[in-house]
């Protein structure tokens, strides 16, 4: 019998996105839809501007929006709530007993809340258990440019440790939401600046690397500067990064370190772990987000042009799917690995 779970955010792009992905889900089933008080009460598709690939699966179209209160019939909460609201809903549904699994910048730095990425920081889960929700709890995903970025890291650091890291991006127009950026702005241009997306770079993957000592995150050491750009693609980030590397390593090496990399997901088969979390191409002008952003279910961390930095140690360049490894699917394999690991009963 299949886990029933509820979206927040339901009529929005990253409610959308996991309305697609959880169609046919082996584990989870959509039982509840919430959104604003103006799409509350309405069939979904009289309420959403539906913009997937695709029709709205036909389970879905039967089914009425509801406020985003507590009462809602489901046991796992999806949340792709904008941040204005985010917080204390999220806290709400928690207090009722329901756990939330989140894809909003809210709860990120709450001490006692996991930012998770499965294949990184599993152990982190042990949050949950100080956590004063009663039977619910709160764990969230990192900002869909961390998530690339560290998962590239992860490999390095484990092996190599790492100092120092610069990354500038260029990223999706997707992951505005929508309508996003005007046509006018970005059309023959580029936007150098995303909102407060620059922090987030610099401060998630030091609390995501970080160690859990005596119930508490003891964050890594390095040191990140990041630039973060809009660019004119629809799906994928890109991401230059430099990096300064604690032990010696050859290029052989690295690149080893990440072909070899896997970690839980991957060993316990969750339904949308990517068979493999990096893929690194030889091939000068690789990764590129139209021709790599979907494989391995868009859940993947693609890798390319590893070369020495007159800098600092090494460059590369990585792009990976933004609202799919980036969100909504970040956030079901989150789910997915606390069902495994009984964080989540059936």
């Amino acid at each position: 019998m299949k886990i029933p779970v509820g979206i927040l955010g339901a009529t929005g792009s990253v409610g959308q996105k996991f309305i697609q992905l959880l169609e046919n889900h082996p584990w989870f089933e959509i039982t509840a839809l919430g959104a604003s008080e103006r799409s509350a009460g309405k069939k979904y598709p009289e309420a959403v501007n539906w913009f997937m690939t695709g029709p709205i699966p036909e389970n879905i179209s039967s089914m009425i929006v509801n406020e985003c209160k507590p009462n809602l019939n489901c046991k796992i909460i999806f949340s792709g709530l904008d941040s204005s609201v985010a917080g204390e809903i999220e806290s709400e549904f928690a207090r009722a007993g329901y756990i939330v699994v989140s894809n909003s910048r809210n709860h990120r730095f709450d001490p006692d809340v996991p930012l998770l990425i499965p294949e990184v920081n599993p152990d982190h889960l042990e949050l949950i258990k100080q956590q004063n929700f009663g039977k619910g709890c709160i764990v969230t995903n990192p900002n869909c440019s961390t998530i690339g970025l560290v998962l590239v890291l992860k490999p390095l650091a484990d092996r190599f440790g790492i100092e120092a890291v610069n990354v500038t991006t260029m990223q999706a127009l997707s992951g505005a939401g929508y309508p996003g950026v005007a046509s006018l702005d970005i059309i023959d241009n580029v936007i150098p600046y995303i909102g407060s997306e620059e922090e987030k770079m610099e401060s998630e993957p030091l609390k995501i690397l970080g160690s859990l000592v005596n119930g508490e995150i003891v964050n890594c050491d390095m040191i990140i500067s990041a630039q973060c750009n809009r660019v004119a693609v629809l799906d994928g980030h890109t991401e230059c990064v430099s990096v300064k590397l604690k032990s010696p390593a050859t290029e052989a090496e690295i690149i080893d370190a990440w072909k070899s990399f896997t970690a839980e997901p991957q060993k316990l088969d969750l339904p949308t772990a990517p068979l493999r979390p990096v893929y690194y191409y030889e091939q000068n002008n690789y990764p590129q987000p139209k021709l790599h952003r979907n494989i391995d279910k868009g859940m993947a961390v693609h890798i390319g042009r590893l070369r020495k930095d007159p800098i600092l140690d090494y460059k590369f360049v990585v792009t990976s799917h933004n609202t799919i490894r980036g969100a909504a699917g970040g956030a079901i394999l989150n789910a997915e690995l606390m069902v495994k690991k009984e964080y989540i009963k059936p």
